[in-house]
Parts: structure tokens; sequence; C-alpha cells
């Protein structure tokens, strides 16, 4: 049995001002940092074996505060990276509609598909389990490819709570079959 904690990275300013950050490399803020410390102390009770994290440095501090905590060494992966959203990266839903209308979602400006993260993200964990049999395996990486990763993991009607920041979703992995241990739980974050 492999069993797998996706952790969604701490907040960002752009997190707060709700910005589209994709692929663009927007650091953790003071209070993502904060988040990230209480997560680290409560996983320093449970039992994990490796770490692995986006390169993109809200997901690479994030997992660099847990791995010093828990004594892992931290293996970095680009696969685990935000989507790219193209034209709208760094803007909000009211700058979106203003500049490309309500309608901006059919307009073509450059966002990965859907199709690109699940392949990035299911390549990932199919070699983690692959990798790691047997062992416990966090994963820290960002919304919306952890989103679309664990809708083809689990059925749908277990993913429709948005990831909050710091949230950690275990999963396991036994014999072709998974199963959903914990859902988008912050029980750190006072």
């Amino acid at each position: 049995m492999t069993k797998i904690g996706f952790i969604r990275h701490g907040i960002t300013d752009w997190n707060a001002a709700q910005r589209i950050q994709g692929q663009t490399d927007i650091p953790l803020n003071e209070t993502g940092r904060s988040q990230v410390r209480a997560l680290a102390e409560r996983l320093r009770d449970e039992a994990w074996d490796y770490i692995y994290s986006s390169d993109l440095s809200r997901a690479r501090e994030t997992a660099e505060i847990i791995a010093r905590a828990i004594g892992l060494s931290l293996v970095l992966d680009q696969r685990l990276r935000e989507m790219g959203c193209g034209q709208i990266e760094g803007t909000t839903l009211e700058e979106r509609v203003s500049r490309w209308g309500d309608d901006w979602r059919t307009h073509s400006l450059g966002i990965e598909t859907k199709e690109s993260i699940v392949s990035r993200g299911l390549s990932f964990v199919t070699e983690i389990v692959d990798r790691h049999p047997d062992a416990n395996v966090l994963i820290v990486s960002h919304g919306a490819i952890l989103r679309q990763t664990l809708l083809h993991l689990l059925p749908p009607a277990a993913c429709q709570e948005r990831l909050r920041n710091t949230s950690v979703t275990a999963l396991t992995y036994r014999q072709g079959d998974w199963s959903c241990e914990l859902y988008n739980c912050v029980k750190h974050i006072k």
C-alpha cells in the first residue's frame, strides 16, 4: 500500500488578492509561512518517508519548511507546477472581464488544457506509486493541478470542495484502487 499526502502550498499575496498565479513564481507571504509552520508541526507526529514538490517558490518553500521539520530530503519536479494560465496570469476576475468580456473563458488566451494538467499529474503519481510501494509520500503542489489529478483518482463527488491553502488530502493506493482517507483538511489552522 502506498499512501500519498497531497498538500496545497501556503497562501501568497496573489491568493489573497484573488489574482491568477498559474506558473508565475509568486512567493509565500507571512501568513502563508505561518500556515506552513503549523502544518509542519502537525506532520511531525505522522510517519512520512518522502517529500516531492513543484519547483515554483510558493510550493518549494512550503515543502522545504515541512521537510526540515520532519527530517526528509526534498525532491523537486516540474510536472507538479501549477497549470499554465497564459495571458490571464496576474489578473483578477474583474480585470479579465474588463479586458476580454464576460465570455473571457471562451477566448484562446494561452491557458494550459485540463488534459495536459491531468497528464502531468497522473504521470507523476503513477511514477511515485511504482517507485515507492509501501511508503508514505508527501506531494506539495498547487490548487488546479491537484484538483484535476484528484478528480481522476477519486469519484467526482469526493472532490467538490475547493482545496484550501496548506490543506492535506490523503489517498491510499492498494492493488490498483485508490481510497481517500482525508480530504482538504486544515485542522492545523486555527
